[in-house]
């Protein structure tokens, strides 16, 4: 729920600003997407599944539910990834060149990660990989506990997680990294702290607000890579279920952070968010009057 309901009101207010939105802003957007797409295609049935304590349906949905959560994942990864490198860009550029990041290029780039997630999605399909159910069996994901015993499998992992977990994350932190250091400098420079301009006090904010959502992420799903990257090494059996249960819902409630750190460090999407419930609360106070003026309520006035 918290999830929908943030990015969606992410979404609203990127359709409502789209004639106003810079070409990194995308990204964002991007990334309200691939969030969405997580939480109303695979939440329901993990829940449903949670509920009936056995997974619901055979193979077939294990496949639909493990391919979606590895596409949107990779996608999330891939785009905090390029949100990175076009944040370092941007601060290492002069005000001319960083304008040649355009909304073509960072659309194309958009294009880019999905197809390259839909690609490493598709390739347990045909036969390098697998997909199966989790230990504690009420959702699925990649086969973790077959590679051990397979060279397929292994190389598969193996090439995975250095292209679609490591690499990302070491430019991701190497990024930044230098966005810090690059602030570093221009701050010793300027010796008195009000003769900072606003310009870079709002660069260093938005590279906060971005660092915040890349450490979010990288924080929530680093417990399930330990645990599965155990489990190829080692028997499923030999971890409680719990213990894969845990680190696998922390890693699903990466999809709801994003919208709370916006909130907090955008002056312009708290203003939207206002804006949007005022917009459901008089709608909320006009029907109700309808029916009865005395009990007539707004949803957001309590």
């Amino acid at each position: 729920i918290l999830t929908i309901l943030g990015n969606s009101a992410v979404l609203a207010t990127a359709v409502k600003r789209s004639s106003l939105l810079k070409p990194p802003e995308l990204l964002t957007v991007n990334l309200a997407v691939a969030d969405v797409g997580m939480a109303l295609s695979m939440y329901p049935l993990a829940i449903a599944s949670a509920w009936n304590h056995a997974w619901l349906g055979g193979d077939a949905s294990c496949v639909y539910y493990a391919l979606l959560g590895f596409l949107f994942g990779v996608c999330s990864m891939m785009t905090l990834c390029a949100m990175a490198v076009i944040r370092l860009l941007v601060t290492n550029s002069s005000k001319s060149s960083s304008n040649k990041i355009t909304k073509n290029t960072v659309c194309i780039l958009i294009a880019f990660i999905w197809l390259y997630s839909l690609l490493w999605a598709i390739l347990p399909l045909v036969g390098w990989g697998y997909y199966g159910p989790e230990p504690f069996g009420i959702s699925c994901t990649i086969a973790w506990s077959k590679f051990h015993n397979s060279s397929n499998g292994f190389s598969f992992i193996l090439t995975m997680f250095l292209l679609c977990t490591v690499l990302p994350a070491l430019t991701i932190v190497a990024c930044y990294l230098g966005i810090a250091w690059k602030v570093h400098k221009a701050y010793q420079e300027i010796q008195n702290i009000d003769r900072i301009p606003n310009a870079a006090k709002l660069e260093k904010k938005l590279t906060l607000m971005a660092v915040l959502i890349s450490v979010a992420f990288l924080s929530s799903w680093t417990p399930y890579a330990a645990a599965s990257f155990w489990s190829i090494f080692n028997s499923s059996d030999s971890l409680q279920p719990v213990v894969t249960l845990l680190p696998c819902l922390f890693a699903k409630s990466s999809t709801a952070y994003n919208p709370f750190i916006y909130y907090v460090f955008s002056k312009t999407f708290r203003c939207e968010v206002r804006k949007l419930r005022c917009c459901c609360g008089w709608r909320v106070h006009y029907f109700s009057s309808d029916a009865s003026a005395e009990h007539a309520v707004s949803m957001w006035s309590g």
